[in-house]
């Protein structure tokens, strides 16, 4: 018996194999590159709108320092400042109907005091040289600088919650986009330096030139993108309820309560219904009651004195009692997240009712506490911030030359989309990939199913429809 025919049914069999695989990787690529470019086509341009919106957020301090250095410096620095009670009365004698919610104090000997006033129906932020009493400025709180770009970045300027959850929506894809990026820039072959670490720049305007603009600093900037995303999203709506959720069932957001008396609270009113600029780990700390004595409340230089003696450290926000079972809270959100600590009193006895350090938090809290210090540019000063501007710009570009790339392949009369996998076994398991990614974040799933039900009903069903899409 001849071994030739063997030798060739084996050598038959293993170019099978090998062929079968690479049909396989194949599909999983183009249908990788299906979801990467549908996501990429659909919210792209929100990310553009969030790294804009964030790269000039990052800088707040540097902007704002200079469109009111008028209001937020004193000219000449007195010796003594005023106590709160004197400038909030000096402020009443000129504005009689306004109502203060909040008074900040600030720790720089020539800043102004901050007061959130409601003037005329109006929340107005008021500005306050601290050692006169008199009003440096006058600004609607919801038309400052700060005011815009946080409504740009959280809620497209449009504002309200579908705004919100779009936002949420982009910034989860946004993650997902990153990884299935990775994945497709992952050398399939025998890679060089050119193209896949480093751009080819030889042919300026050229598709190779514009992916390579496109991938390279998404490689680069990737875990850096991711980061900055994931350290924004305890703000968002869905995913950062899910987060709270996780982080006080398993004990590591907010500490145990400390009260001088009495039990617990079962508040349905949270920190940051009465409260604002507090510290992400205390949002949703139950705020507790003044026990109605029918003395009079304390003047809020008292709450001054209870913030020394409790070594609470400027700058800090004093936020006054809604009325009479309302507290004080004492607040501060600092640089350096160490140092924050949020504090209710009971406005009539003075009595320390909660009192929450950083050294408190849980070890959840703590870490998303870092983070959002980092996201906000505030962890560790200028260089947070070029390292925050750095990635905005670099999204922005991603963004930017993955349209121009798609608008140079697109073809006349079809979207251009990567041809639809003949796999179906992969289709499958990708789609189940993607589903798993929607069961942790749950508008993404939400959105997927949105899609499915569109290209089952409609899309399949009419024919210039499936035509332009390539199905």
């Amino acid at each position: 018996m001849s071994v030739v025919p063997t030798e060739r049914l084996k050598n038959s069999s293993r170019i099978k194999k090998t062929q079968r695989n690479a049909n396989v990787r194949q599909a999983i690529y183009q249908s990788m590159w299906r979801w990467h470019f549908y996501a990429g086509i659909i919210f792209a341009p929100f990310l553009i709108i969030l790294a804009f919106s964030g790269a000039v957020y990052l800088f707040k301090p540097q902007i704002e320092g200079y469109l009111y250095k008028d209001m937020l410096t004193v000219r000449e620095v007195g010796t003594t400042p005023l106590l709160p009670s004197e400038i909030i009365g000096k402020m009443m004698d000129r504005y009689p109907d306004a109502t203060i919610s909040s008074i900040t104090l600030s720790d720089l000997p020539n800043a102004s005091d901050v007061m959130s006033v409601n003037l005329n129906g109006t929340m107005t932020t008021m500005y306050v040289n601290p050692y006169t009493g008199d009003v440096l400025g006058v600004l609607n709180s919801n038309e400052t600088f700060s005011a815009f770009f946080k409504k740009m970045h959280s809620e497209l300027v449009i504002g309200g919650t579908w705004a919100n959850r779009l936002v949420e929506l982009a910034a989860c894809w946004g993650i997902i986009l990153l990884l299935t990026g990775l994945f497709l820039w992952f050398p399939r072959n025998k890679a060089s330096i050119w193209g896949t670490i480093l751009p080819r720049l030889s042919k300026p305007g050229s598709r190779i030139f514009w992916r390579d603009l496109h991938a390279i600093p998404a490689f680069w900037l990737s875990l850096l993108i991711t980061l900055l995303i994931a350290t924004g999203l305890p703000w968002s709506g869905v995913f950062g309820g899910q987060i709270d959720k996780l982080a006080n069932s398993t004990n590591t957001n907010t500490p145990p309560y400390a009260y001088s008396f009495g039990e617990k609270p079962n508040s349905v009113t949270v920190a940051k219904d009465i409260a604002e600029d507090l510290p992400w780990a205390v949002e949703s700390l139950p705020v507790p009651s003044s026990a109605s004595s029918g003395y009079l409340p304390l003047n809020i230089d008292h709450v001054v004195h209870i913030a020394n003696n409790q070594n609470v450290l400027l700058p800090y926000t004093i936020t006054t009692p809604q009325g009479e079972t309302g507290v004080f809270t004492l607040s501060t959100s600092h640089v350096k997240p160490g140092n924050n600590a949020t504090l209710h009193i009971d406005q009539y006895s003075g009595a320390v009712l909660t009192d929450v350090r950083y050294s408190d938090y849980g070890i959840m809290a703590k870490a998303i506490s870092l983070g959002i210090a980092f996201h906000e540019g505030k962890l560790f000063g200028l260089a947070n911030q070029i390292i925050g501007l750095i990635a905005c710009l670099g999204l922005i570009v991603i963004a930017v030359s993955s349209y121009i790339m798609w608008k140079k392949r697109k073809p006349k009369a079809k979207l251009g989309a990567p041809t639809q996998p003949q796999n179906k076994k992969v289709t499958f398991a990708i789609f189940l990939m993607m589903l798993i990614c929607g069961a942790i974040m749950p508008l993404v799933g939400l959105s997927i199913l949105v899609v499915l039900i569109l290209d089952v009903l409609i899309i399949r069903r009419i024919k210039p429809l499936r035509h332009w899409f390539s199905l």
